[in-house]
């Protein structure tokens, strides 16, 4: 009988790994960036109300909360490349997305609101960084104040691209489990 190899549930696609810069994986970074919406959007496609209110994983967000993070997320990530683009090592301003996760808007509005935001948003977002030189990838920075770590913007690319698929998948694995 063949072994099961279990994932965790934190991590369906894995931890974030930091790459080397290449073009190749600009390429996929920045696809990932342009259609994780789309992406989302299929993950909760046909969903109930039911559904969305249940958690990914035993103790973990709901999928509703997850859609509206990655909104929360994303719009956090957009705000970080332009000061990165524009200021000199600009310290970011980190956020309690647990907190934000519990309020009102996350909990009562329904998701095509963050869904439609998102589509908007990494147009923005992937016009912007469309233009980004591979020298900007390597030389311009953020300071994030919490992790006390300056970070290239190239780390940063590689990190929301994989936060949109990680977030994706936490909701295609349960889909998988409920067999729905």
């Amino acid at each position: 009988m063949p072994k099961v190899i279990e994932t965790d549930p934190r991590y369906p696609i894995g931890e974030y790994k930091p790459q080397p810069f290449s073009i190749d994986k600009k390429v996929e970074w920045m696809a990932d960036i342009k259609f994780l919406p789309l992406q989302l959007e299929n993950a909760v496609l046909n969903l109930d109300e039911k559904q969305l209110h249940i958690p990914y994983r035993e103790g973990g967000w709901t999928i509703q909360q997850v859609v509206h993070h990655v909104a929360d997320s994303h719009m956090n990530a957009y705000i970080r490349f332009k000061v990165g683009l524009t200021e000199e090592n600009p310290t970011i301003k980190p956020y309690n997305e647990k907190l934000w996760a519990e309020f009102s808007d996350v909990q009562k509005l329904p998701i095509n609101i963050s869904l439609t935001l998102l589509h908007a948003l990494h147009l923005r977002w992937y016009e912007t960084l469309k233009y980004v030189t591979d020298e900007q990838w390597n030389n311009h920075t953020v300071f994030h104040p919490e992790h006390k770590k300056t970070m290239r913007l190239w780390y940063l690319l590689g990190l929301y691209a994989w936060h949109g698929k990680h977030h994706v998948g936490h909701i295609t694995s349960l889909r998988k489990r409920m067999a729905w």
